[in-house]
């Protein structure tokens, strides 16, 4: 009952942009900590992104200046804004969502009090 599920990711060139989107099923998002993940071939996976429910954002140092998270209660939808994407930018992004706040989600722990989805392939190449 409790879902999210990722879209919006794909093929761009570097420089380009990309708005992934994260749509929420089955709870509120008024009340958690929203977030984004990614995961690189053979790389740890990594927080990229994190909005505390009282709106505090947060960014890992790379995407800092080039992505922007932000939410749409009335859509109950959260999306991740990624501009001037570099090729190791390339990963799997996981929306995220932590009931206990963002310090997990920027960690790149999945939450033990909240919820995640499966991911979408965001690929940067010429």
């Amino acid at each position: 009952q409790l879902q999210l599920v990722e879209s919006g990711g794909g093929l761009v060139q570097p420089g380009g942009s990309l708005r992934l989107s994260c749509a929420a099923s089955g709870f509120t998002l008024d009340y958690v900590a929203i977030g984004w993940f990614r995961q690189a071939p053979g790389k740890e996976r990594e927080g990229v992104s994190c909005r505390t429910s009282g709106g505090s954002t947060d960014y890992t140092d790379s995407v800092k200046g080039r992505f922007t998270i932000s939410r749409d209660t009335a859509k109950n939808t959260f999306y991740l804004q990624m501009n001037s994407l570099r090729p190791e930018d390339t990963a799997v992004y996981s929306c995220a969502v932590d009931r206990g706040g963002c310090n997990l989600i920027l960690l790149g722990a999945l939450p033990d009090v909240g919820s995640w989805g499966q991911g979408t392939q965001v690929t940067v190449s010429s």
